[in-house]
This record gives C-alpha cells, structure tokens and sequence, in this order.
C-alpha cells in the first residue's frame, strides 16, 4: 500500500511539474526586427539668417525604399574628408505590401552660440552633400 501510495504521489508530481512548466509564451508577440539604412536627403527647407543662441528649425525632406519606412535618427556621415548629416530610416524585416513610397520629412534643429555664416550638410547621394547656408548674427 505504501509502495502505490508512493508511485501516485511522484505520478501527481511529475504531472503538476508538467503542467506547470508549459509556457503560454508565444513569439509572436515580440516586436519585429528592424533593420535601418541611410535615407537620400532631396531638399532643405529652412530660414537663411538666425541669431545667436536661437533655434532654427529646417524641413528635411528624403526618400525611402519603401512606404513601410519610417524616420529613425539623423547622424554624422563623412565623404571624403567632409563632414555632413545623414537621415537613417528603419524598415521592418517582414515584407512591405503597401504602395509606392513618397518622399518623407522630419525637422532638424539648428543652433549656433557663435556668430558667422555655417553650412548644414545633409548626403544626397553616396558622392555628394547637399548644402543649406546660414548666417548667424
């Protein structure tokens, strides 16, 4: 008696242990991977004259690979030896089934504590930069 006594409990045991590590986990609920890469800047919109310590504000406009793209950051680039800005975009991994993309736009800010005449710089092609002057006073 004690022998089935003692076989029902570890059957109880290892049942519950069972039922118990299931997991109603699924990998469907994790965010999807996103890859980013560099979006191509087609126009700078924006005033050509500022004061010192005062924000400007310039519309970037850039064009994408697809319409799933969306705007992720702006980072330095170098070509050659000069210095510029680049917008990154970030496309989900799964595959995109909406239409053509349309160019895209954020704002970039700018803001100088020093007087002078400056130039933003943003990559239009893996060449080149495309350039917006501004003078500070």
């Amino acid at each position: 008696m004690k022998s089935f006594r003692l076989q029902t409990a570890l059957v109880v045991l290892f049942l519950s242990i069972g039922f118990v590590s299931c997991s109603s986990d699924d990998d469907k609920d994790s965010a999807p991977a996103l890859t980013t890469k560099a979006a191509l800047v087609t126009e700078i919109k924006g005033p050509a004259t500022g004061k010192v310590n005062d924000e400007l504000s310039y519309d970037v406009t850039y064009t994408v690979d697809n319409a799933c793209a969306e705007f992720d950051k702006i980072s330095e680039v170098t070509i050659g030896s000069v210095k510029g800005l680049q917008v990154i975009a970030k496309y989900p991994s799964e595959v995109c089934t909406q239409q053509v993309p349309e160019p895209k736009k954020t704002v970039y800010k700018f803001k100088s504590t020093t007087k002078g005449t400056f130039e933003i710089k943003f990559k239009k092609s893996e060449t080149e930069f495309l350039t917006q002057k501004v003078v500070i006073e």
